[in-house]
């Protein structure tokens, strides 16, 4: 069974249905949906903006990234 992550926290679900149905609490806006990772799964994911690593998006997304000019100035996958 294949699992689906979002980018922003990295919750796991195993339907891109249902995960992408749920407010996320890391969106970079407040209050919006889980987005879709559409990177593979990994033994380790990479801050995009930084290059820090961690174990799962989960681990990665936590902290702020000061290299992340965005919304939520958080670390953000590469894929």
């Amino acid at each position: 069974m294949a699992n689906y992550y979002c980018e922003y926290c990295g919750i796991k679900d195993s339907s891109v249905f249902s995960l992408t149905a749920n407010s996320c609490q890391r969106h970079p806006n407040g209050s919006g949906k889980h987005k879709l990772y559409e990177g593979s799964e990994k033994t380790k994911y990479t801050c995009k903006f930084c290059g820090q690593t961690a174990d799962s998006i989960f681990s990665l997304t936590l902290n702020t990234c000061f290299r992340n000019s965005g919304g939520n100035r958080k670390h953000s996958p590469a894929l």
